[in-house]
């Protein structure tokens, strides 16, 4: 079993996994967050989305945070783009990476954006070309990977036909996401082969969420592929509106135990990490979603 030796987290937590809750968060407590996973020794880290403040009122405070962070050399901040007029407001707070999306399943994509698959990356061609243009990275957000609420399971061929569309408009990495939770380690290593199709080994990276408690099992099932590259929330932050009973994200904490103990290097600070994760659910008066979390937490106080 040949494993990477290095792992490069990408932690969503500020954005995937805040943009769902109700009540409102201060700009103040996601900027700490931020600055707390940083210290940890996270190097990517997705902040906070471009979007209407109808539709997503908690981002509302994008520019706000974006302005709040102190710059730190070799970390990379991404924001997600909606549109031209997302990818307009976002270019003023000089993000490092934008994260633009799409759905492999037809279903999905109509209902949440009125579009087919084709359309929505069509969409998305002029302002991947301006991101580019002005010097600012393009990941792509792939949805609904290995399964929909909507349509069920959804075929590896789907997989390619979207990441194919994304390489076509100039996006440079690609995140195979099990959005909603249903994947096992076999379905989630067809996705990935079929999104190596059109992007590098290098240029894939795996998001799994932990619905029905197999998102570690698929990290490593994406490891024996080489994968080295995975999306996590610290504290569990984050689940899908879609799914009932979805816990969503996997926790950041989880995967670098599951990584440490299988000799893999992040460059993250465990303790550092769960400390971020226990800051953010006080601040969200709920107990963490993290296993590992839990567990230090719990042997700290013993």
């Amino acid at each position: 079993m040949k494993l990477p030796a290095h792992v490069q987290l990408i932690d969503v937590a500020p954005r995937d996994g805040l943009q769902n809750e109700k009540q409102p968060v201060s700009a103040a407590v996601k900027i700490e967050l931020v600055q707390r996973l940083q210290a940890a020794g996270l190097t990517e880290i997705e902040v906070t989305s471009f979007v209407s403040p109808k539709w997503v009122p908690q981002m509302a405070d994008n520019a706000q945070v974006m302005a709040g962070i102190p710059r730190l050399p070799g970390v990379s901040l991404s924001v997600l783009t909606p549109n031209w007029q997302g990818f307009e407001a976002a270019l003023k707070c000089q993000p490092n990476e934008i994260v633009v999306f799409g759905a492999a399943s037809e279903a999905f994509s109509q209902k949440n954006i009125n579009c087919s698959i084709a359309q929505s990356i069509e969409r998305f061609a002029p302002v991947v070309q301006a991101a580019r243009d002005a010097g600012i990275a393009v990941r792509g957000a792939m949805s609904c990977t290995v399964g929909c609420p909507y349509e069920g399971e959804v075929a590896p061929q789907r997989v390619a036909y979207l990441a194919g569309l994304m390489k076509s408009i100039g996006v440079q990495r690609v995140d195979v996401a099990d959005t909603i939770g249903v994947g096992t380690p076999r379905k989630v290593q067809a996705a990935l082969e079929a999104t190596l199709q059109h992007f590098a080994l290098d240029e894939v990276s795996g998001h799994f969420h932990d619905t029905y408690g197999q998102a570690l099992a698929n990290t490593l099932a994406a490891l024996q592929m080489g994968v080295w590259n995975f999306q996590s929330s610290v504290a569990g932050l984050g689940g899908c509106p879609y799914a009932k009973g979805a816990t969503g994200n996997v926790a950041t904490e989880d995967v670098v135990y599951l990584l440490h103990g299988l000799g893999i290097e992040t460059g993250i600070d465990l303790d550092l990490l769960v400390d971020a994760g226990a800051f953010i659910s006080q601040a969200l008066g709920r107990p963490s979603n993290s296993r590992v979390g839990a567990a230090v937490l719990s042997k700290r106080a013993a």
